[in-house]
């Protein structure tokens, strides 16, 4: 079955399910990536702060030269690093990322957070000499402005951004002259993002989703100090025995029931052709109400990487 399409405000579409890379060895991002074209993925979100673009441009030249894709069949997400967020600095940071991916457009290049830091050189959360952060107080605005001319040289398709909050996505479809088209943000049945939600369904953007099931295998310097296993819980169990699915299947079928983009990561073989198996059964309107009624507003994420920047979103 192949994989159903949205259409962003731009009247461009996109598959609604893609294969995330996050975290992942060369030898393991490289085999899922495979693994999932093989089965009938189309998009793979990456980033530049992953490591892995190369690993992924590798597989995709494979897949091209042997005549197995050909470009316009796939589509690549990647996203701008915190450090290059000055609007002249953001197509510097979409070459690397081109150049790594070996391709001449991304499909859809987002802003990957809303906090700008200076380069200075001392890693992905640089410092300042005195072990400080080195915030740069720049608001997302003027980034936008980079991520436009990203459109306009043909570099980009498609541009969003990533664990904004509704204020920042106001502020910057004030002033855009090419609207956002998806903020991804952690969003599974506990953290369910329904303002969040409505709040983009109002101006046409759609949401992507992170962590669609509880994301397990996150680093534990990510984890907060809760027991919360989305994949435990015994309503997703009981659905998951109705219809002869996996929990992880009625999480992901929930959420593109809800019209939200779902990239979720896994480097099992099995497991990433049992996530594309989504489309051939249906949530009851009760049930989605059911599911809703889990909501815990609870994110299982722990992000303070960037606490006290004036952007700071969580």
């Amino acid at each position: 079955m192949a994989i159903p399409m949205v259409t962003f405000n731009n009247g461009n579409k996109f598959p609604i399910l893609g294969l995330g890379t996050w975290q992942a060895t060369k030898e393991e991002c490289q085999n899922s990536v495979r693994t999932a074209l093989d089965a009938g993925y189309r998009h793979i979100d990456t980033a530049y702060a992953y490591g892995n673009e190369a690993d992924i441009g590798e597989v995709l030249q494979e897949y091209m030269k042997a005549g197995k894709l050909k470009r316009s069949d796939f589509y690549i997400t990647t996203k701008l690093w915190l450090t290059h967020h000055q609007p002249e600095r953001v197509i510097e940071c979409l070459n690397i990322s081109l150049a790594n991916l070996k391709l001449d457009y991304v499909d859809l290049y987002l802003i990957h957070g809303p906090c700008a830091f200076e380069d200075t050189g001392t890693g992905f959360y640089p410092l300042k000499p005195d072990g400080t952060p080195a915030f740069l107080n720049l608001p997302p605005e003027k980034t936008w402005e980079g991520m436009e001319k990203a459109v306009k040289l043909g570099k980009a398709k498609n541009i969003g951004v990533s664990n904004f909050t509704c204020d920042q996505i106001d502020r910057i479809c004030k002033i855009a002259t090419i609207k956002p088209v998806t903020n991804q943000v952690e969003c599974h049945a506990y953290f369910n993002q329904a303002d969040m939600h409505r709040f983009c369904q109002q101006r046409g953007i759609l949401l992507t989703s992170y962590g669609s099931l509880g994301s397990p295998g996150r680093p534990e310097m990510l984890k907060r100090d809760t027991d919360s296993i989305l994949l435990d819980d015994p309503l997703i169990k009981k659905l998951a025995d109705k219809y002869k699915k996996s929990a992880g299947q009625v999480l992901l079928r929930n959420l593109t029931q809800r019209n939200i983009l779902v990239i979720p990561k896994s480097i099992k073989p099995a497991r990433i052709k049992q996530n594309m198996q989504v489309f051939d059964f249906k949530l009851t309107d009760a049930e989605m109400k059911q599911i809703e009624g889990l909501q815990k507003n609870v994110r299982l994420f722990k992000n303070d990487l960037g606490k006290g920047h004036p952007e700071f979103p969580f």
